[in-house]
């Protein structure tokens, strides 16, 4: 056959292939050029989370924000081992009423995971990165939720700048030594005495995803079947690997200077009278009951809910607390300003 007659072939085929695709597929007809329309950006509304990061003491934070700038401004602190992924329900849930922050700290979530090997991770050092984020952001006064880590952290802050503290709340967070459960033993009695591998090996299994899905989530849990797979399984991924743990157990190791400053925290409280509202998960398999009761004697004015929850009550109390918030914030702090 002559190239002509190829090419020809070749041509016949292809015009006969297009129109059965064409019949197969008839939106295929639709695809054809047209003239340029505009497209539509959709308006982001304040209350709608915003993701962003923040370069701070050579570090990139990362935070999540929502909520009209001129609201009364809140500031959400994570816990262990989790981020400010914690929060993702309960911002939104409070930015129509507030302008929220929730970062993470350095070490977890989105935010720089500098090398323990040569930075060290510390609650002091995570309380002066988080007072320069929230300064560079506008936040110079506000309210604060603390869980867990987020006392230490906080606690940290405002001890330095009492005049930021508009208001607090409480979950699960601990500044009193009736607070600590017997999980604690492999911390107080063994690491925080002498740090070697076999002191560390015990609590190295907390990060582990078994056990933060069934011991720091689902355990005391009163819902278990609301608190989502991903909460668990996003803190986990976070945890994972040498270099990760690492961080942890240097965390677990500094937490130790945290009772050394319950005093000094106590002593705030009572001097400066903070408007305070306290949620405590009373399964919490890390902080006692006693923990939360224990905040009575330096605030005896502050309300307190006590949930049949566990560590983070937010997962499977969501409702309960962030209306309870909002009531708190217009009963007993907006009235006082």
């Amino acid at each position: 056959m002559s190239l002509k007659a190829r090419l020809l072939t070749v041509a016949v085929s292809a015009s006969v292939l297009a129109v059965n695709l064409v019949a197969a597929f008839p939106a295929l007809a639709q695809t054809a050029p047209k003239a340029a329309q505009a497209t539509l950006t959709t308006p982001v509304s304040p209350d709608q989370v915003r993701f962003g990061t923040i370069k701070v003491d050579g570090l990139t934070i990362a935070y999540r924000e929502a909520g009209d700038p001129s609201l009364p401004k809140l500031v959400l602190l994570h816990g262990w081992p989790s981020s400010s992924h914690q929060y993702r329900d309960l911002i939104p849930a409070l930015s129509k009423r507030f302008h929220v922050i929730a970062p993470d700290y350095q070490g977890f979530g989105g935010s720089d995971r500098p090398d323990p090997a040569t930075y060290h991770y510390s609650f002091d050092a995570i309380s002066v990165t988080m007072e320069k984020v929230l300064a560079a952001k506008g936040f110079d006064h506000y309210g604060l939720f603390v869980q867990d880590y987020g006392g230490p952290v906080g606690f940290r802050i405002v001890g330095r700048n009492p005049k930021a503290l508009d208001w607090l709340i409480v979950q699960n967070s601990n500044a009193y030594e009736e607070g600590f459960s017997a999980a604690w033993d492999g911390f107080r009695k063994a690491l925080w005495i002498d740090r070697n591998d076999k002191t560390e090996a015990p609590l190295a299994g907390f990060n582990t995803p078994d056990a933060i899905k069934n011991v720091v989530y689902l355990g005391g849990a009163g819902h278990p079947e609301l608190i989502a797979p991903e909460s668990y399984q996003y803190d986990a991924a976070n945890v994972a690997g040498p270099t990760n743990l690492r961080i942890q157990l240097d965390l677990f190791y500094d937490y130790r200077h945290n009772p050394e400053l319950y005093p000094t925290w106590q002593k705030f409280l009572r001097d400066n009278q903070p408007k305070t509202v306290i949620f405590w998960g009373q399964q919490d398999v890390f902080f006692k009951p006693e923990g939360g009761e224990a905040f009575l004697k330096d605030l005896p004015k502050a309300e307190i809910h006590r949930l049949n929850a566990g560590h983070f009550a937010t997962e499977d109390n969501l409702p309960y607390i962030a209306s309870h918030i909002i009531s708190f914030y217009d009963t007993k702090v907006k009235p006082a300003k």
